[in-house]
């Protein structure tokens, strides 16, 4: 069974934010900038570990989207990321089913957006 350790970014520790960004700057192979760290940030992660070292992250935090000239309170979901290692195995399943109680809970709608790559997850 896979864990999922949830926690609003407020309630984690400089090493954990690290080893999540770590991760992430490894899955998107360099291509995550500051700006796009800075957007997983101020919501509720989700994070598998194995044992002391984080193989997958994602978060949700809120966004506001117009749709027909109304603002809509969106859970969007940024960085999503598994180390290429332990793909395939449940874990982005497993933190997409934690946020998606958190977008259900407290959201009028989710959103993601995706890579090429990861379109068909």
């Amino acid at each position: 069974m896979i864990e999922v350790h949830t926690a609003h970014t407020a309630e984690l520790d400089a090493a954990t934010l690290n080893a999540a960004r770590i991760l992430l700057d490894a899955v998107f192979e360099g291509d995550m900038s500051n700006h796009d760290w800075e957007h997983a940030l101020g919501g509720v992660h989700a994070l598998v570990w194995e044992g002391e070292e984080v193989v997958g992250h994602a978060s949700v935090v809120q966004r506001r989207l117009l749709h027909g000239g109304r603002a809509l309170r969106a859970g969007y979901v940024e960085g999503v990321g598994v180390r290429a290692d332990r793909r395939r195995r449940g874990f982005g399943a497993a933190m997409m089913e934690a946020l998606e109680r958190v977008v259900r809970g407290a959201y009028e709608l989710g959103a993601l957006g995706a890579t090429d790559e990861a379109a068909d997850f």
